[in-house]
């Protein structure tokens, strides 16, 4: 049995969250480590990381394909959507399954912080390598917890030319300090406070891809990766995702068309903005002399431990591969020194 397919097994009686609503991050971690090339450490890390999670719940009632929508956003039916997710696998090719519902859960991409789209998107990964049981599992589980946790943010989508993340970004506009809850529970609901935002509702016609879609998705990871350095303290966890999320679109576009991967990003440029909207509090940056190098960031991600260190490291790496950004290899090396296992926990 392969690293992943052992750590999907592990899981596969887990809730898509746990501790008052944090996701459940094991099974991207597990799929991010394999494709770090460090499967030897998947089985040991996932047996840790399951201590902390909670079973499946239990389901509540069948959802009907013609009324799907009125069970958008509600998080008691996940189970219920894993259900229905599974027969739509069992009728048509998981490409099909994606390319008719990504359409369909674009507009709620920030679902669970952006984890709706990012776990689907690691199980394409590991689905487009093997088709196997576990494998179209995990992708139902990923879409349903997208469908789920369903949350759509101010603004549609309207007409747009092609204009890079890069240069929109100067113009989202900032919610003021003052308008923010002091302690907002989650990401999630901090960016819903952009509902009473009316500024933010213009900023998803402030970029959109042209027909290169790959190059839009490298400039908007590049743009929040600096974005994360200049935030990089409280904000971290928040601006992780601004990168995760579009990279996380790039795993499943090859088995999109055209118009749904530009609608994804679209909509991915949202969500990052969102997250950058309601969260920034810019500081001075400095990078290092030396830059560290891809390996010496994949035993720092794996030695942390951290499930966001690693998914982090990972798609940043991945990104670097295409364009390669000194800041994607800083800001990794930021989010391993300040999360998980350190040296000092070894040392004392």
């Amino acid at each position: 049995m392969t690293a992943i397919d052992q750590a999907l097994t592990m899981l596969s009686d887990c809730g898509p969250e746990f501790a008052f609503g944090l996701s459940n991050h094991g099974p991207m971690a597990a799929e991010a480590l394999c494709a770090l090339g460090r499967d030897e450490a998947v089985e040991d890390w996932v047996a840790r990381y399951r201590k902390r999670l909670l079973d499946r719940p239990r389901n509540v009632a069948r959802i009907a394909p013609e009324s799907w929508v009125d069970a958008l956003g509600e998080l008691q039916r996940v189970s219920d959507w894993e259900d229905f997710f599974a027969v739509e696998l069992d009728v048509m090719p998981w490409a099909e399954v994606l390319e008719k519902w990504v359409p369909r859960l674009a507009p709620g991409m920030m679902s669970g912080a952006t984890h709706g789209l990012i776990r689907t998107a690691h199980a394409v990964r590991s689905l487009a390598a093997e088709e196997n049981a576990s494998r179209r599992a995990e992708l139902v589980a990923g879409l349903a917890y997208w469908a789920a946790r369903y949350q759509m943010l101010p603004g549609i989508p309207g007409h747009a030319e092609p204009r890079r993340p890069s240069e929109g970004i100067a113009a989202v506009p900032i919610m003021p300090v003052e308008l923010r809850s002091r302690r907002a529970p989650s990401i999630s609901e901090a960016v819903r406070e952009l509902d009473r935002f009316p500024p933010f509702a213009a900023v998803v016609n402030l970029a959109a891809p042209g027909e290169d879609l790959s190059a839009f998705i490298s400039d908007l990871t590049a743009t929040m990766a600096v974005r994360y350095l200049e935030n990089a303290g409280s904000a971290s966890i928040a601006y992780v995702h601004t990168v995760t999320a579009p990279s996380a679109l790039r795993m499943i576009a090859a088995h999109l068309t055209p118009e749904t991967g530009r609608l994804g990003a679209r909509y991915a440029w949202q969500a990052a903005a969102a997250i950058h909207s309601r969260s920034h509090h810019a500081h001075p940056v400095e990078l290092p002399a030396e830059l560290p190098s891809p390996e010496d960031l994949i035993d720092r991600a794996v030695f942390s431990g951290d499930e966001h260190a690693i998914k982090f490291t990972e798609a940043c790496l991945r990104e670097y591969a295409l364009n390669p950004d000194p800041a994607f290899l800083v800001a990794p090396l930021d989010m391993c020194g300040r999360y998980g296992r350190k040296i000092r926990d070894v040392v004392n």
